[in-house]
């Protein structure tokens, strides 16, 4: 995870510094190639090897994705990032469903078949970068608008609400399943409530995009934090039809506001919103990893309900640094480094 943040952030910087576009296409083949290759590498060492490549591919490809979709977006950015954090989640749930007939049809071999898809996009993504060019700030224009200046506290809050929310998040996918089978439910059992947090985190996305351009970025943060705590307690302590209605909820408020976040901190860092993006989706992600393994010695040291209950006091901490927020910035057309081929 550390070699991840490292890589992401020497490209954050590059990203910002002289924007590249053609991250967007070079990501996504590296990304699937690597993960592809890696399905029958011959060694364990060869598969951590091309899993980093993969990773690296990943990283260069979600920051300028993200600035290019907050240009796109004009005004109405958390539409318009919430739009793109979809195609993530449809990609996290695609996975699994592309891979296995192809592991069952032709062992791990056929693991190389998910380079297509990458291929495929990047392919894409190659033939329409005269089109996403055009959406890029131009030079001249940039001189004549003012950015705003970075406000680096108000973004270093913003991240300590990410890093609580990845927390509680990261933690109910690790323990979910696990926890319904200590109720003595099926494996499967808890499988599909987690199928449904991700589903109804997806469409919790289409919802809080355009409400936090509605009424503000601040205050659907807050009323989402406000609801998952409380959530997260009654599918713990109630259970049943009550406690797999709220797991839902907690996949719409959480997932639903990823791409709002990530609006706010690209409008508290506007000058770096390469740099910006992937803080956020970098914290999200990273810091859920070591989430997932402290709880884990939780869970084991104590039990499984120790650690859901410290997914559900998480976003309760993460409402309290949300409160100091200051408001972000909306309705101006974000303007940063002009974006060389």
């Amino acid at each position: 995870m550390r070699a991840g943040i490292d890589k992401r952030a020497m490209l954050l910087l590059w990203s910002d510094r002289r924007g590249a576009l053609w991250l967007l296409p070079a990501g996504v083949a590296v990304a699937g190639i690597g993960i592809a290759l890696a399905a029958d590498a011959p060694s364990y060492w060869l598969v951590l090897v091309l899993v980093v490549v993969s990773g690296v591919g990943v990283a260069a490809f979600h920051p300028e994705g993200s600035k290019f979709a907050a240009y796109a977006s004009g005004v109405r950015r958390a539409s318009g990032m919430s739009a793109f954090s979809i195609g993530g989640n449809v990609g996290f749930a695609l996975g699994p469903i592309l891979a296995t007939p192809f592991v069952v049809a032709f062992g791990l071999r056929g693991g190389l078949l998910l380079a297509l898809p990458g291929l495929a996009i990047a392919g894409a993504l190659l033939a329409a970068a005269p089109f996403l060019r055009g959406f890029a700030p131009d030079p001249a224009e940039r001189a004549q608008r003012a950015v705003g200046e970075d406000r680096r506290g108000a973004l270093a809050l913003l991240l300590g609400v990410i890093a609580f929310r990845s927390l509680a998040w990261f933690g109910l996918v690790t323990f979910v399943p696990l926890w319904e089978v200590s109720l003595g439910h099926s494996k499967a059992h808890g499988n599909h409530l987690l199928s449904l947090m991700l589903l109804t985190g997806g469409l919790g996305t289409i919802v809080a995009g355009p409400a936090a351009d509605r009424i503000g970025r601040r205050p659907v943060l807050l009323a989402s934090l406000l609801a998952t705590g409380p959530l997260v307690l009654v599918f713990v302590v109630v259970g049943g039809i009550p406690g797999a209605i709220a797991l839902a909820l907690v996949g719409a408020c959480v997932i639903g506001t990823f791409g709002v976040t990530m609006v706010m901190s690209q409008e508290y860092l506007p000058r770096h919103i390469g740099m910006a993006s992937g803080l956020s989706i970098g914290l999200s992600i990273g810091l859920g990893g070591v989430a997932a393994v402290a709880l884990g010695a939780l869970a084991d040291a104590v039990d499984l309900r120790a650690a859901l209950y410290v997914c559900a006091a998480a976003p309760v901490a993460a409402l309290a640094l949300a409160l100091a927020l200051p408001s972000s910035t909306a309705g101006r057309r974000l303007q940063v480094e002009p974006v060389v081929p």
